[in-house]
Order: structure tokens, then C-alpha cells, then sequence
């Protein structure tokens, strides 16, 4: 009887380590989920400031063509 109740408790604690282990593995699962949104948010503040940049050289090569015209004009 009392072994009986003893290796209840054993198999109630094997349970819990396993419900600890599958914590874990989802604490995991998360922070890895967390790290590629991570990642895919600098890539697309790159992805921006790589169209910043090419809009400004836009603009410059505008302000160009507008100051060739002037000179062709004079």
C-alpha cells in the first residue's frame, strides 16, 4: 500500500518535470518568435532608410537637371 503511494508520488512528480520541460520548450518557442520580429523590424528599418536614401538622391539628381536647364536657358 504504502509503495503504492509512493510511486504515485513519483509518477505525479515525473508529471510535473514534464509539465516544467514543456514550459520551457514554449518560453523558448517565444523568444525565438520574438527574436525573428526582432529581426524583421530592422530589416524593414533598413528596407526604409534605403528608400530615404534613394529618394534624396531623386531629389538631388532633380535639383541637377533643374540647374542644367537654367544654364541652358541663359
Amino acid at each position: 500500500m504504502r509503495r503504492e503511494r509512493e510511486r504515485e508520488r513519483e509518477r505525479e512528480r515525473e508529471r510535473e518535470r514534464e509539465r516544467e520541460r514543456e514550459r520551457e520548450r514554449e518560453r523558448e518557442r517565444e523568444r525565438a518568435r520574438e527574436r525573428e520580429r526582432e529581426r524583421e523590424r530592422a530589416r524593414e528599418s533598413e528596407r526604409e532608410r534605403e528608400r530615404e536614401r534613394e529618394r534624396e538622391r531623386e531629389r538631388e539628381r532633380e535639383d541637377l537637371r533643374g540647374k542644367e536647364r537654367e544654364r541652358e536657358g541663359d
